[in-house]
C-alpha cells in the first residue's frame, strides 16, 4: 500500500516523504493528492528513503510530476534523496540521472 506524507517547512519549502511502491497503481493519487499539494512550493524534497520498488511506470509518473512542477514554476528547486540502493540500481539502469539532471539526485 502506498502513502505519502508533506512537511512544510515554510511557506516556500516542503518534504515529501513516499511511503510504498511507485506503481500503477498509485497513478490516481499522483495526480489527485500529491501534484496539487506541492504546487505552491518552489523548494521540493522527494524523499524516497520507504520506496523498496519502482516499476516503468512509477518512473513515469515520476518524471510526470518532476516536468508538471517546473512546468509551472519559473524558479523550482526539485531533489530526490534517499533513494534505496534497489531503487537507484534502476534509476541508474535506465539513466533517469541523464534525463531529469543529475542535480536532482542527493545521496
Amino acid at each position: 500500500m502506498f502513502t505519502f506524507r508533506s512537511i512544510p517547512l515554510n511557506e516556500d519549502e516542503v518534504i515529501i516523504w513516499f511511503h510504498g511502491d511507485l506503481d500503477i497503481e498509485i497513478t490516481e493519487i499522483m495526480d489527485e493528492e500529491i501534484l496539487p499539494s506541492l504546487k505552491p512550493f518552489h523548494n521540493i524534497d522527494i524523499n524516497l528513503s520507504e520506496v523498496p520498488f519502482v516499476d516503468s511506470t512509477g518512473i513515469g509518473l515520476l518524471i510526470n510530476l518532476i516536468d508538471s512542477l517546473k512546468k509551472d514554476k519559473v524558479q523550482v528547486n526539485i531533489k530526490i534523496s534517499a533513494i534505496q540502493p534497489q531503487v537507484k540500481d534502476i534509476f541508474d539502469i535506465i539513466q533517469l540521472s541523464d534525463i531529469l539532471g543529475e542535480e536532482l539526485f542527493c545521496s
